[in-house]
């Protein structure tokens, strides 16, 4: 799977259990870390661990290698790192306060909406 494979499979295992907001920017350029950053959220520390849940799973599904994953247990920011892909899953309350999106504003956003369609 190249990047743009796993972040499609990351926004579609995020959006199946009611992430919110789900953003993807394009770190290409911008970052050595990782071509895309996915940012979304839940609404409580339930949601936020299944879907951190469901994205670890479908990735170790389709042999995309979790390298890490981080804060599942207080379940405020989970940061689940597929290599190429990092994701963050905040609890809504958490998502404001880093407010990721305007850190990286200089990223563009990458259209993830193809992930969402049955």
């Amino acid at each position: 799977m190249n990047s743009h494979d796993v972040l499609m499979l990351v926004a579609r295992a995020a959006d199946d259990k009611r992430a919110e907001d789900i953003l993807a920017l394009n770190m290409q350029g911008l970052s050595g870390i990782a071509d895309y950053f996915v940012i979304c959220h839940g609404n409580s520390d339930k949601q936020v661990q299944a879907i951190a849940r469901e994205i670890k799973e479908k990735a170790q599904e389709n042999d995309v290698e979790v390298k890490r994953l981080e804060g599942f247990d207080a379940a405020q920011w989970v940061l689940i790192d597929l290599g190429d892909v990092i994701v963050h899953v905040f609890h809504r309350d958490e998502r404001s306060y880093y407010n990721l999106e305007k850190l990286w504003g200089d990223a563009p956003l990458e259209n993830v909406s193809e992930a969402f369609i049955s």
